[in-house]
């Protein structure tokens, strides 16, 4: 009885520490993954003309934006910028990442 007991406690553990189910910081990501550097810190102020304010915008067009830059559907213009950066960003950040952009003040 005690078995199963400290394996389901051992599962539990691994699955809460999994990237799959662990919340993400959307600021976190937004400095470290450097959306920033582009974007502005603010999400307002690109580095360069071309490159769209992205702050207060529609959660899921961030998120599809995302994916598909990252799935190579998007490649137009300066998406080839992104594409880098894409790489190292999995789906639950992507979905952090989406969120905190639409909740920053346009």
């Amino acid at each position: 009885m005690k078995l199963p007991l400290l394996l389901a406690a051992s599962l539990a553990t691994v699955v809460a520490a999994s990237p799959a189910f662990a919340a993400e910081d959307g600021a976190a990501l937004f400095q470290s993954k450097t959306c920033w550097s582009c974007h502005g810190k603010d999400g307002k102020t690109p580095l360069m003309p071309n490159y769209p304010k992205i702050a207060g915008q529609n959660v899921k067009y961030i998120e599809e934006q995302m994916l598909d830059i990252k799935s190579g559907a998007r490649a137009n213009r300066d998406s080839a910028a992104m594409k880098g950066i894409m790489v190292i960003v999995n789906e639950n950040e992507i979905k952090a990442l989406a969120d905190y952009v639409s909740k920053m003040k346009p």
